[in-house]
């Protein structure tokens, strides 16, 4: 799961989301320097990233993108989930996606004494371009992985992403309504949180 999914599934509580937000950036011994609810997010985020790695869906989507981008198809389809959470926002949540990414932004900012340096240097960047939202287009999603393709391994195929979401959209779709609802459940038993989870009966 990517940022926007993270932040979704962190519930109501704000240290909670930054939490979430910053877990790929922080390293085990460094969880102590931060406050309990932040902290929980990180452990969180940790949590989620375990259940998606090993969730058979998440698995079979992988198989699409591998040829093109071998140990790196995760990545890619994180950002896939990120985007059809986003063009489906109003089926999990009660609240506009632009209201949504603008309390995200005010609880990263608030707490931004916490954040690493790394997401300290990008977070006006994500705030400005609202990344965020972005994802709910396909052409957020070919800009997010060319930014991210020129700082990382991650190799620069964007456009073979889109055409394959594209030409597989209906597989993706439903990829994602089975997966979603499975961590939804996931969250919601572990944590006591209520989060809205759709009627998609998985066949």
């Amino acid at each position: 799961m990517n940022y926007l999914a993270h932040l979704f599934l962190s519930g109501d509580d704000e240290q909670t989301m930054v939490g979430n937000f910053i877990g790929d950036y922080v390293k085990g011994k460094d969880l102590n320097r931060f406050p309990d609810n932040i902290r929980n997010g990180i452990v969180m985020h940790r949590q989620i990233d375990t259940f998606t790695d090993t969730h058979l869906k998440f698995r079979e989507a992988k198989t699409y993108f591998r040829p093109e981008f071998g140990l790196y198809s995760g990545i890619v389809i994180d950002f896939l989930y990120d985007h059809f959470l986003a063009k489906n926002w109003n089926t999990y949540s009660d609240y506009t996606l632009r209201t949504f990414a603008k309390r995200s932004h005010a609880a990263l900012l608030k707490n931004f004494r916490f954040l690493p340096i790394r997401v300290q240097g990008f977070l006006p960047f994500l705030i400005q371009n609202r990344r965020l939202e972005s994802y709910s287009s396909g052409s957020g999603i070919v800009e997010a992985l060319n930014i991210m393709s020129k700082y990382t391994s991650l190799p620069a195929k964007a456009d073979f992403v889109l055409h394959t979401i594209e030409a597989n959209y209906l597989f993706f779709d439903d990829n994602f309504k089975t997966f979603m609802f499975d961590i939804i459940h996931y969250i919601n038993e572990k944590y006591g949180s209520e989060l809205k989870n759709t009627d998609f009966e998985i066949l």
